[in-house]
């Protein structure tokens, strides 16, 4: 499956994110907890380079937290600081401007040696369409800062953000990177929300989904629908297993359509438990 995706306005994000990158000291780079490698775009990567940054994975709390243990320190062990948040609760989201500081910590020693009046550190926030960053500002600053939706692609240009006399924050809209050429990578972007649901079948969805949850999470998958697996490794198994969900269910007219939205729905809303679809390994 070839997956295309990039809207214009994402090409315009991209550019000034290139354009901007010189007057930030530090980038917070998002990352859904749940597919901390299939969210990290390649493009902005590039852009990056050696720019101080600080990894922040969201939606921590719909993700494994044993898995997420895991990537947090491999990011370390890459020399990279990397933090679990929870923008909703506010879990770990007060330590980033301590771990900011933290990382910037020579600059800002430099900076006061020069003689330098010290001001706030400025930061550009990226990251992969509805992974959290709108949400996050709104936390940081108490209110309403941005626009806020569950939908990719909600915040369209970038806007500077006061968020409190040390920090200021560059926002910038969701970015994706031009095509996909990984099926699995497609699947889980679109499973967390990344991309829009048309842009892939719901077949090959759920395909996905079921295959991955009997291998990685099958008590999971037992203790939302009741409905043993032996293995789900291929399309007929996944047809299979619908079917009996049909007849355990009592949905008339084989209405495969409706189980496949009520899958997707229970995993999107985190009623199946609390899952990773990467895995460090």
């Amino acid at each position: 499956m070839n997956v295309q995706w990039y809207p214009g306005h994402m090409a315009k994000a991209k550019k000034e994110i290139e354009e901007k990158i010189k007057f930030v000291d530090i980038v917070y780079v998002l990352l859904d907890a749940r597919i901390p490698y299939s969210s990290s775009n390649p493009m902005i990567n590039d852009i990056l380079k050696d720019k101080k940054k600080l990894y922040l994975l969201t939606k921590s709390d719909m993700a494994d937290s044993n898995v997420t243990s895991k990537w947090v320190k491999y990011y370390k062990d890459q020399g990279i600081e990397a933090l679990t948040i929870d923008s909703i609760s506010g879990f770990n989201v007060k330590k980033i401007e301590v771990l900011s500081k933290e990382i910037l910590k020579e600059k800002i020693q430099r900076d006061l040696n020069r003689g330098m009046k010290q001001r706030p550190i400025r930061a550009m926030i990226v990251g992969i369409p509805n992974v959290g960053k709108s949400t996050l500002i709104n936390k940081l600053v108490n209110k309403k800062a941005t626009v806020v939706g569950n939908k990719p692609g909600v915040t369209k240009a970038q806007q500077w953000i006061r968020l409190n006399p040390n920090l200021e924050l560059l926002d910038t809209p969701g970015v994706l990177w031009p095509k996909f050429d990984d099926m699995t990578v497609g699947a889980k972007l679109a499973l967390t929300g990344a991309i829009r649901d048309e842009v892939l079948r719901k077949e090959d969805l759920i395909f996905f989904l079921l295959k991955y949850l009997d291998k990685n999470y099958k008590n999971l998958l037992f203790n939302k629908y009741n409905i043993e697996t032996s293995y789900i490794n291929d399309e007929l198994d996944c047809v299979s297993y619908v079917t009996t969900f049909l007849k355990k269910y009592n949905i008339q007219n084989d209405d495969y359509d409706r189980i496949y939205t009520m899958i997707l729905n229970d995993f999107k809303n985190g009623r199946l438990g609390k899952i990773s679809l990467d895995l460090v390994e």
